[in-house]
């Protein structure tokens, strides 16, 4: 049942999952984690399959996702929440996230100095990033390390946990669990903003958080 997924169910009902969320999740196999475990996924991990794979537990999953949430919104100016996707399948999923919530975006390569090189045409100062794929976003995590810009990334078993804030364990591999993710972070967003009410299903389709 959704109570024993989310540990978050037990101290607040109204952040917890629904049945049709947790089989979403399920559905797009957000818990089917990599082979490999890095020392400090561990906590996340619920079991591990006969072929390896690493089970994430979808209720930590479910907690990190509504603490991401609230860290955005808490940042007054959306602008200055940074999404950013260096990988295929986390690029459109970036662009939707933006549209919906306001914030900036940088999919695709991400340029050197972004952050650090203030002569550069694309510099920024933003006051928070959320990266797809830690391995795969490495520059921008090591720049906002430099820059003391807080991280919320989106972590498989096997992703490098240094200079990242909030963890939120997941299948980062795969098209559909980006895409699902962002979806339901975008959607909790507009909720705690006011712009969705909780007593009637967003009308966005989570498809077009999608690659495609």
């Amino acid at each position: 049942t959704c109570d024993k997924m989310s540990l978050a169910s037990n101290g607040d009902r109204v952040l917890a999952p629904t049945e049709d969320d947790i089989q979403r999740l399920m559905a797009c196999q957000v818990h089917i984690g990599a082979k490999k475990c890095e020392s400090q996924m561990a906590r996340y991990i619920w079991n591990q399959r006969a072929d390896s794979a690493n089970i994430i537990h979808l209720g930590r999953t479910w907690e990190k996702l509504m603490l991401a949430a609230r860290i955005i919104v808490s940042i007054e100016n959306p602008a200055d929440v940074c999404a950013i996707a260096a990988g295929t399948w986390g690029q459109r999923a970036v662009l939707k996230f933006s549209h919906y919530t306001g914030a900036s975006n940088l999919a695709g390569r991400f340029t050197p100095g972004t952050f650090t090189n203030q002569i550069q045409k694309r510099f920024a100062e933003p006051r928070l990033i959320i990266v797809t794929n830690p391995k795969m976003d490495h520059q921008a995590i090591l720049e906002a390390a430099y820059m003391n810009i807080p991280v919320i990334a989106f972590c498989d078993s096997d992703s490098p946990m240094e200079y990242v804030d909030v963890a939120i364990p997941c299948n980062n591999k795969a098209k559909n669990s980006v895409g699902i993710l962002y979806w339901f972070l975008t959607r909790e967003v507009l909720r705690l903003r006011g712009g969705v009410s909780r007593a009637i299903p967003w009308d966005v389709k989570a498809d077009l958080f999608f690659y495609r």
